[in-house]
């Protein structure tokens, strides 16, 4: 068995137009697409989702435990902007970071778009006020977690700012430093 998950073997790319792309230009980003969570607008999900989806934010707010952590299985693939890890020990160094560099993380909305036997995909509005600045900036996200047969995280993908970024150039350097890939 690898030691890593190759990149795209468990990787759904999600559409992000057809996602959270609105009917009125308007409310979209110059990318077609709108990150900006509405509660109201979110789908109804089971309990076991509801749980993933808790243990997942928790997370973001700088609350990492090793219980929120098991929601990942063990090769999993973290994949953000900054980052790549290939193994739950590798995720929770970012997790059990936040703190180190965040004085307050938070979250304040998310709004579930799709949830399908293997997929769950969610929009977040994150609040990250760094220890450096102490000036809170709000990020909107679209995360995907494909999921395997017991329900456990195989691949965490989050978008930011209706941006997808690149595993090429600089986007590569800056998850190797980060991530270790």
């Amino acid at each position: 068995m690898p030691a890593s998950i190759p990149l795209g073997e468990h990787e759904i790319r999600p559409d992000p137009q057809a996602l959270t792309g609105s009917s009125d230009p308007e409310e979209n980003s110059s990318a077609g697409v709108n990150y900006e969570p509405d509660p109201s607008k979110s789908l109804q999900i089971s309990t076991d989702r509801e749980d993933i989806v808790k243990k997942i934010t928790s997370l973001y707010s700088g609350s990492a435990n090793e219980e929120d952590m098991m929601v990942y299985a063990e090769r999993a693939v973290y994949d953000d902007p900054w980052s790549f890890c290939d193994t739950r020990y590798k995720i929770a160094g970012q997790w059990y970071g936040i703190p180190k560099v965040m004085a307050s993380s938070r979250t304040l909305a998310t709004q579930i778009v799709s949830s399908t036997p293997n997929e769950l995909v969610f929009k977040m509005k994150q609040e990250y006020t760094p220890r450096v600045l102490h000036y809170p900036k709000p990020v909107n996200s679209l995360i995907t977690l494909t999921l395997d047969e017991q329900g456990k995280v195989i691949y965490h993908k989050d978008m930011w700012n209706d941006k997808d970024y690149s595993h090429e150039g600089l986007g590569k350097i800056m998850k190797t430093l980060n991530g270790g890939w």
